[in-house]
Parts: structure tokens; C-alpha cells; sequence
């Protein structure tokens, strides 16, 4: 066989070897990679839709948040209204997220519904009312009977040997009042059952401390801070107490662990209020004063705030501090500050109205008089100015954001605001 034979068998050989066995082809991606690569594309896919709805989230509360601050609300309906029995209507008080109302003839607690959650008859002539956290009490001043509740009815009735001239609670129902006799006054303390308690504090005008004008219990019952009036040098000033009747307090006279004369020299104090445990707040005729009792055995001045103009009202809640004085500065005659518990300024606002009572609920300020109200957030800005068919005795937060609860000695109703 010819070379020529022998090489054509080769060619016809190696073309059928291709034909049988292909190229090899290119090399396929490890399975694992592929996975991975996947699982990347979801997760960047689910990231992108996280952040879409972040986004919307984050606009719709700016939103949100500017149109519960800046929106003014025009007008109202009613949701629904009650008849009550006027009796000899004294006042409504806030009290364990509802409202208690008082009369010479008894107290009963209301719900936001304007439900009787229960009711208790007394006779007093000159009822006063007082609430601290899940407990209040009810004294008659210049009589001998203090009636204290909580949420659920009456707990107990302390009886007094000589005439109340102020009274207050603490929110485990310990109640502190101030008696008078002829020559002196005292401060007793009594228990949530009525019972009297081992505790009492003498005060006389030219006495140690001073004679009290009022008196505060913070919320768990340890500490009492007082306003007192002393004479020096012939002349009345202003003092501030702090007693501590926990056991840090027993080795101490009067069990007073801080006094302060020097803020309120030639001038008076006449009201004081804890707002919580640590914090608490009085008011002079010329000053509003912060304190703090965060070391319990030497409390300290965080902040006084000297006010030039005439205080005209003062008002507080928990978390705020609101005075309202007059307004030497453009055409509105008053103007509103609210204060922090520290004493930092909230807000100051400029307004006319003929209001009678101010009082802070949550996040509002609430101006009323008996037949109008106004309603500012803690940014200064009006929210809401309306008037009644009815006598107003006292506004607060309704049930939800946009509700108002207003009472008065013959109805109650809640409005939703427009």
C-alpha cells in the first residue's frame, strides 16, 4: 500500500474521531457560584424595596409630623354629651387618666365616656381637691375631714382635731395637710386608710422654718417640699423647705434637709409642686425656681427664672412648667412660657384672650373661660380656638389625638376637632 493510501486512512480517521468525540466544550460555572450570585441578587433586590418603604415611611411621618404641628383646626362636632347632675358643683380635677368631680354634697369619678365609675357622698363647706399619680383627696378647709380615693372608690377618711387649711397626696395615698390652731400651725401626715401617721411638723411665723402658705408631697410619699413665709428683721420674705421623711431623714430637725432664703428675698412664695420624684418647681412673686432632689439629703436650685412682669397665672403637669405674665412688648397683653422640669424654656408665646383657667394636658396648653377654649402645642402654635353652647368648667385631652373632653357643672362632652 502506497504512503499516499496510508495518509488519506489518517485524515478519514481523524475526521471521524471528531465527528464521534466534540470539541470539549466550555467549562460550566461551579454550582455553589451560581447560587451565591443568586442569593446576592435578592438580597440586593430586598435592600432596594427596604429602602423604597424606608423612605415613604420616613416622608409620610414629616408629613405627619408637620401637619400635627402646624395645622389649625376651624371646627368641631360633638361625639357624644352627657347631663350631669349640677348639685353644689365645685370642680373637676384630672385624675387616673379620667375626671374627678367634686361638690359640698360628695365626689364621683368619671370616665372618658362620662360614665359614674363610683360615687361617695360627704358634706363639706368649703371642698378642695388635690391628685397625685392613681390617689386623691378631697378636705374640707377650716373643717376636720379628708376623704381619700383611688381609682376604685374610697380608701379611707382622716378626721383632724383642728381646722385644714391645705392638703396633699402623694400617689401611694399618703396625705399631708396643713392645721391651724390659735398660736401655731402644724403639718400631719395620715395614711391612705385615714389613720393618722407619727410624723408632724410644728411651724410658727417666727419660728425655725416659718409658717407654711403650701405645701407639696412628691409622688412616692418620702419628700415634702414647702413654701414658708418667716419674719427677718421685721419684714415678711420668702422661704423654701425640702423634708425628707424617709430614713435618711430621721437625724435631722423637722426632718428639713435644704432650705432656701436668698432666691426670694423681699419677696413671697406661694405655691410649690413636685412634678416627679427628682423634680419640683416654686413660685414667688417674681421668680419661678427649679429644684432637684436627685441627691435626697442636699437639694439643689438648678434654675430660678426672675420675671420682671406681673405673674398672672402658673400652671404644671409631670413634664411642664407653664406661667403666664403680662406682656409689655406689641399689642398682645400677655404672653405664655413653659418650662422644662430643668428650667430650659420650652416656648414663649404672645396671645390675647380672656382666659380663666390654664392648664397643661400631654402635649397641649389649654386656655379656657366658661363658654370658649384654646388649644396650643408645645411649639407655641395655636392648634385650635372654639366656642360652647354650655358653662365650662374644665377642658382636657379627649380619648383620641384630635378630641377635646369638655365639662361643665350641667354636661359633658367630647368633640373631635375639624
Amino acid at each position: 500500500m502506497s504512503d499516499l493510501d496510508s495518509m488519506n486512512r489518517e485524515i478519514k480517521k481523524r475526521q471521524l474521531r471528531r465527528q464521534i468525540v466534540p470539541s470539549p466544550a466550555p467549562q460550566e460555572e461551579d454550582s455553589e457560584e451560581i447560587v451565591r450570585k443568586a442569593r446576592k441578587r435578592v438580597k440586593l433586590k430586598r435592600l432596594r424595596i427596604f429602602l423604597i418603604i424606608g423612605v415613604i415611611l420616613i416622608a409620610a411621618g414629616i408629613g405627619l409630623f408637620q401637619y400635627f404641628r402646624y395645622y389649625q383646626y376651624t371646627g368641631y362636632d360633638v361625639v357624644w354629651e352627657k347631663e350631669m347632675k349640677e348639685g353644689s358643683f365645685v370642680g373637676y380635677m384630672d385624675f387616673g387618666g379620667n375626671v374627678l368631680k367634686y361638690s359640698k354634697d360628695g365626689a364621683s369619678y368619671i370616665d372618658n365616656q362620662g360614665k359614674e365609675i363610683w360615687v361617695q357622698s360627704f358634706e363639706m363647706k368649703s371642698p378642695t381637691a388635690c391628685v397625685n399619680g392613681n390617689y386623691a383627696a378631697v378636705a374640707d378647709q377650716q373643717g376636720n375631714s379628708i376623704y381619700i380615693f383611688d381609682k376604685s372608690g374610697p380608701t379611707g377618711t382622716a378626721t383632724t382635731l383642728l381646722p385644714i387649711i391645705k392638703a396633699t397626696v402623694s400617689a401611694h395615698g399618703v396625705v399631708a395637710a396643713v392645721l391651724e390652731d390659735s398660736t401655731s400651725n402644724y403639718i400631719y401626715f395620715y395614711k391612705n386608710d385615714g389613720n393618722v401617721l407619727d410624723v408632724k411638723i410644728k411651724a410658727l411665723l417666727n419660728g425655725e422654718t416659718g409658717y407654711p402658705v403650701d405645701i407639696s408631697l412628691s409622688p412616692d410619699g418620702t419628700q415634702l417640699i414647702g413654701a414658708y413665709a418667716y419674719l427677718k428683721n421685721g419684714a415678711l420674705n420668702g422661704r423654701v423647705a425640702f423634708h425628707n421623711f424617709a430614713e435618711i431623714g430621721k437625724s435631722v430637725p423637722d426632718r428639713v434637709v435644704g432650705g432656701f432664703d436668698e432666691p426670694y428675698e423681699s419677696s413671697l412664695v406661694a405655691r410649690v409642686h413636685f412634678l416627679d420624684d427628682t423634680y419640683s418647681c416654686a413660685f414667688a412673686d417674681n421668680s419661678v425656681s427649679f429644684y432637684s432632689t436627685k441627691n435626697a439629703l442636699s437639694p439643689e436650685l438648678l434654675k430660678q427664672v426672675v420675671v420682671e412682669e406681673e405673674i398672672r397665672s402658673v400652671f404644671y403637669s409631670d413634664k411642664y412648667v407653664g406661667i403666664i405674665v403680662n406682656n409689655t412688648d406689641g399689642e398682645n397683653p400677655d404672653r405664655m412660657n413653659v418650662y422644662n422640669p430643668d428650667g430650659t424654656l420650652v416656648f414663649s408665646e404672645a396671645f390675647h384672650y380672656q382666659y380663666t383657667q390654664a392648664d397643661i394636658d400631654g402635649e397641649h396648653v389649654i386656655l379656657y373661660n366658661e363658654d370658649s377654649c384654646r388649644v396650643y402645642n408645645m411649639s407655641g402654635r395655636l392648634k385650635f380656638e372654639g366656642t360652647f353652647d354650655f358653662p365650662v368648667s374644665k377642658i382636657r385631652n379627649g380619648r383620641f389625638p384630635n378630641t377635646l373632653l369638655v365639662t361643665g357643672p350641667q354636661n359633658m362632652k367630647e368633640i373631635r376637632l375639624q
